[in-house]
Order: C-alpha cells, then sequence, then structure tokens
C-alpha cells in the first residue's frame, strides 16, 4: 500500500514546486499534479473501504511513539472530498491574474494540511498542521492587502492562537493523565478511569477550542469575517465556509466519541447546535452584503449538524456525516457563483443587485440547484442528509419542531437570497468562461446527484445501509412546501417591517469581546460538567 504520509506530504512538495517554477511552469502542468492528488485521493478511499481502517506510523515504531495517520470510512471520505474540491477551485480559478505563484503556493500547502488534520491520530500532529493552516489561512484572507481584508486576517489569526493554546493546554493535561497523545490508545485507556471529575478541566479547554474552530454559538463571530471579507478570492472563501470549518466538526467527532464514555455532553450540545443554528439564520437574514448571507448561513448549517450529531440516533449520525458532504458541495457553489455576481455587478449589496437570471442564465441555474440543495427540497443532496437527521425526531414532537424551524430559517435565508435573480437589470455581463461553467457544472450536478442517489451515494462513501420510507420522504416534501410559502410569505410582508433585523446586522465583536466568549464558553462548560457528574 502507498503511505498515508503522501497525500500530506504532496500537495506541499507540488506547492513548493510551483512557487519555484511557476514562470516556467505552463498552467496545465500545474492542473495535472492537482489531479494526481485527486488520484492519490480517490486510491487511498478505495483502499480504505476495502480492507477497512489503515494506520500508518511514520517511522514504523509502535503506535503511541511515532506521529500516527488513521483513514477510517469518514477520514477517507473528507480526504477524496478535499481533493475534489480543490481541484474544482483551481479550475474555476484557472484564468485568474491574481493566480499568481505564491497564492498557488498557499492555496495548495492549505490542501495537504486539510489532509493532515483529517488524518493525523495524536493530539500534538493536530495542534501543530491547524496552527500552520491557521497561518496560511490568515494569508489567503489578507491575500488582496486592503485594510478591512488586513483587519479581518489578523483576527482571525489572533483568536484562534488564544483558542489553540486553551486546545495545547488540554492536550497536556491529557497526556500527565494517560501518558500518551495517540487518540486511538487514550480510547482504549478511557476506561480505567475511575473518577470522571479528573476529565472535566481537559475535556473543557480542548472542546473550548474545537468549538471556536466549528463556529458553535457563542464562538461564532470570527467565521463571517474570514469568510466573506470584502476581498477574499471566492474560492478562499468556498474552501473556507464549504470545507476548512468543517475541520472543526470532524475534530467535535473524533473528541466525542473518545470521551462520551466518561463524559455525556450530548443534551448541551443538543441545546448548543440548536441555539447556533437559529442565532446563524438570524444574523443571515440581517445582513445585506451577499457574502456575509452566505457565511452565516454556514453558522447555521454547523448548528444543524452539531444537533444531528447530539440526537444519538444511527441514522441521525450519518444524516449528519452525510450533510458535512452536501455542504460543502452546495456551500462551494454558492459561494463560487457570489463571486460571478460580484464581478458583474460591481457589488455585494443584494438591494442593489437585480435581475441576475435574465443577465446570467448559467450561473442561476446553478445557483438554484445550490439552494435547493441546501434548503432541503426534494430529489436533492440535502433533502437526503436532512431526512436521515430528521428520522429520529418523529416521536419527539419538540426536537422535530426544532428541526422544521431551522429548515425554515435556512428557506427564509435564500428566498431573500434569491430575490437578486428577480426583475430585470442594465449591467453588462461578461460571457462566463468555459473553465468556470465546468467547475460550477460539476459541482451543481452533484448537489442534484447526491439526493436522487443518495442512498447509493452514503453505501459508496460510508458503507453504511440505509433506507429511506416513500410516506416519510412525501411528508418530508409536504412540510417543505409549507415552508416554502410560509418562508416567501414572511420574506415579502413581513420582514421589511421588523426593525430588530438592522440592529442585528450593526453587531459587530471586537477582539476582546471575542475572547470573552471564549472564556465565557469554557466556563460554561467546566460548570455544567461540574454540576452534572
Amino acid at each position: 500500500m502507498m503511505p498515508l504520509f503522501l497525500i500530506v506530504l504532496f500537495p506541499i512538495i507540488m506547492a513548493l514546486f510551483i512557487y519555484l517554477s511557476f514562470n516556467r511552469l505552463p498552467k496545465i502542468s500545474m492542473f495535472m499534479m492537482q489531479l494526481i492528488v485527486l488520484a492519490m485521493a480517490v486510491y487511498f478511499f478505495i483502499y480504505t473501504k476495502e480492507n477497512g481502517t489503515v494506520i500508518h506510523v511514520l517511522g514504523y515504531y509502535d503506535q503511541g511513539i511515532g506521529i500516527a495517520l488513521k483513514s477510517d470510512n469518514i477520514a477517507s471520505v473528507l480526504v477524496l472530498l478535499n481533493a475534489f474540491l480543490f481541484t474544482c477551485m483551481i479550475l474555476f480559478n484557472y484564468h485568474k491574474p491574481y493566480m499568481n505563484r505564491l497564492f498557488l503556493f498557499l492555496f495548495v500547502i492549505l490542501q495537504g494540511l486539510m489532509n493532515g488534520i483529517f488524518l493525523a491520530n495524536d493530539m500534538f500532529t493536530i495542534y501543530v498542521l491547524i496552527e500552520l493552516s491557521t497561518i496560511v489561512v490568515s494569508v489567503l484572507i489578507m491575500f488582496k492587502k486592503d485594510s478591512q481584508s488586513i483587519y479581518d486576517g489578523m483576527l482571525y489569526l489572533l483568536t484562534n492562537i488564544v483558542s489553540m493554546t486553551l486546545f495545547l493546554l488540554g492536550i497536556a493535561y491529557m497526556y500527565k493523565i494517560f501518558g500518551s497523545l495517540d487518540l486511538d490508545i487514550i480510547g482504549q485507556r478511557m476506561s480505567l478511569i475511575e473518577n470522571p471529575r479528573a476529565l472535566i478541566l481537559p475535556y473543557s479547554l480542548i472542546i473550548t477550542s474545537i468549538g471556536l474552530k466549528s463556529a458553535l454559538m457563542p464562538l461564532f463571530s470570527w467565521l463571517p469575517r474570514a469568510h466573506g471579507t470584502p476581498s477574499a478570492p471566492s474560492i478562499v472563501s468556498a474552501i473556507l465556509s464549504g470545507l476548512y470549518v468543517k475541520g472543526g466538526l470532524y475534530l467535535f467527532i473524533r473528541f466525542q466519541a473518545i470521551f462520551s464514555e466518561q463524559l455525556d455532553t450530548t443534551h448541551i450540545f443538543l441545546i448548543l447546535g440548536f441555539m447556533t443554528a437559529v442565532i446563524g439564520f438570524l444574523f443571515a437574514l440581517s445582513q445585506t452584503d451577499i457574502k456575509l448571507i452566505l457565511a452565516y448561513s454556514t453558522v447555521s448549517q454547523i448548528g444543524l449538524i452539531i444537533f444531528g450529531l447530539s440526537l444519538n440516533h444511527d441514522y441521525s449520525y450519518w444524516g449528519s456525516i452525510y450533510h458535512i458532504v452536501n455542504h460543502a458541495i452546495f456551500k462551494s457553489v454558492l459561494f463560487l457563483t457570489a463571486g460571478m455576481i460580484i464581478e458583474t455587478y460591481e457589488t455585494r449589496d443584494i438591494r442593489q443587485i437585480t435581475g441576475v437570471f435574465k443577465r446570467m442564465p448559467f450561473v442561476s441555474i446553478i445557483t438554484f440547484m445550490a439552494i435547493l440543495g441546501i434548503t432541503g427540497a426534494p430529489l436533492f443532496n440535502g433533502s437526503i442528509s436532512k431526512y436521515l437527521i430528521q428520522s429520529d425526531t418523529s416521536s419527539r414532537d419538540l426536537l422535530e419542531y426544532g428541526l422544521i424551524l431551522i429548515n425554515l430559517g435556512t428557506i427564509m435565508i435564500f428566498v431573500k437570497y434569491g430575490s437578486m435573480f428577480r426583475g430585470d437589470s442594465h449591467v453588462k455581463t461578461a460571457p462566463v468562461r468555459l473553465n468556470q461553467k465546468l467547475a460550477i457544472l460539476i459541482l451543481g450536478g452533484f448537489c442534484l446527484a447526491g439526493g436522487i442517489f443518495g442512498v447509493q451515494f452514503i453505501k459508496l462513501l460510508f458503507n453504511i445501509n440505509i433506507s429511506v420510507s416513500l410516506d416519510g420522504y412525501v411528508r418530508k416534501a409536504i412540510v417543505y412546501m409549507i415552508s416554502l410559502i410560509i418562508g416567501w410569505f414572511f420574506y415579502t410582508y413581513l420582514y421589511s417591517k421588523i426593525g430588530l433585523f438592522k440592529k442585528i446586522r450593526e453587531i459587530e465583536l471586537t477582539f476582546n469581546q471575542i475572547c470573552f466568549s471564549i472564556v465565557l464558553f469554557f466556563a460554561g462548560m467546566f460548570s455544567y460538567l461540574l454540576y452534572i457528574i
């Protein structure tokens, strides 16, 4: 078997090669190298699917001594998704003038670091990779060097430094308790802990950091500035919102699985997931900047995923995992097409954009495919993942109503977002390049295919057999149509009369306030665990 570290190392070597030989390197060579990364990801996915979990320890030391990489049925899918999306992004931006050697160097290195985060099996390696990727992301946010992007990039960098300091303290405490930082070894030794209270402090430190990386409430205020900063290239926003933030969710899944034997926090995360989803769609509805609308909708979708992961049901769990994949695809489409609309209209203000469908019909159709996906429309990918998340709530009315409210909020967001496609406009439209059409068409096609063949996709990706009841699916479709009518009615007749949205739009936390929210989250989690244990 090809060693796992190659899927981490090869993109980094590729980035260095591009940087050193950019002026002598035809762009097609760069794209061909990215296809090699994609082929490697496909190979590791197929190998893991056929042979089960793969663990590779660098230097062939015993596990727990050397740096360990682990590919399981979730990590292999995320690595494949990562390579696929980066390939689409490079194809989409193939012609852009700012695709110089420095940008490509940073962008491709980020791909390798993200692969490392998904595969790393010891806490310190995860810490190092997150810190490195934080620096790279900060530079990408600040790439165009205007004052707003520099402020947003520095805020993102400093906020994450504070957060990862807590993570480092937490893993130091874990090493003191378990004598190892390997996640599998810690999981095996977890049952030996006689007093669960000994884990409260390290867990609170680690989960606070992961909560910020995942953009949980109240730790989400950094995300819109990072993902929606005015000067960030569309492919950077697409990768950050579509996939990079999923690194936090993946760490949440892994660490919850380890600690759940001693610390049961599903109830608190059920509440936090719901609150994050609701706060996210309220903030999204309040925005007039189309990139910020999309960024805050990501916060809401993260809340939905955390909610589903905390329901303690197999279908809800795998529905949440599948929604991570789906969200990466349709949110990438939305950010890419938003960038195209901004270039054409030369504004990000949704109030000044009309007639997009007439001016940009192809872009509009692909955007609507993504909108139908994220809102859970029948036959689109979001409908399957949301159906599975809701499958365990039919006997628990409060939870089911909560999920309906979350999806109603998502529908309201995109009823507002869709308003710019109506009407007419005198804006002259530039022709869409073939590479851009191809990139968004591939991604938009997956929004549809992921719904029609959703059951087969889940079987292919995760080796999980699920069934979708026709009666249940039709019932969800009826609820979707009713929600769509309510969302349209709300935006048409009530939205403009609610002054609260303007006040919400003006909320913007400073660095000190963000740090206070980190302390508040840590103190709250620590106190909650002391109370229940």
